[in-house]
């Protein structure tokens, strides 16, 4: 019981961390996912199709700057 606690501690703090976080706007997203899209013409995106890989790179530049994570790329 107690460990049942601990962990439903533990998720609940992790989450209150995840919401404090910003929320990018659209136009911010917009710039990086431009950003990364030219990072993808010049160097490819490995074994990602480009939604992968844009999404991935616009998650880790949203990361960099505090900002909390998008779950698609806006078209």
């Amino acid at each position: 019981m107690k460990y049942t606690l601990l962990v439903v501690g533990l998720l609940f703090a992790a989450s209150t961390i995840a919401d404090e976080r910003p929320v990018a706007d659209a136009q911010l997203i917009k710039e990086y996912k431009e950003y990364c899209k030219e990072i993808a013409d010049d160097e490819g995106t490995g074994k990602l199709s480009m939604d992968e890989f844009l999404l991935v790179c616009v998650n880790e530049e949203l990361e960099t700057e505090g900002y909390q994570p998008i779950t698609k790329l806006p078209k």
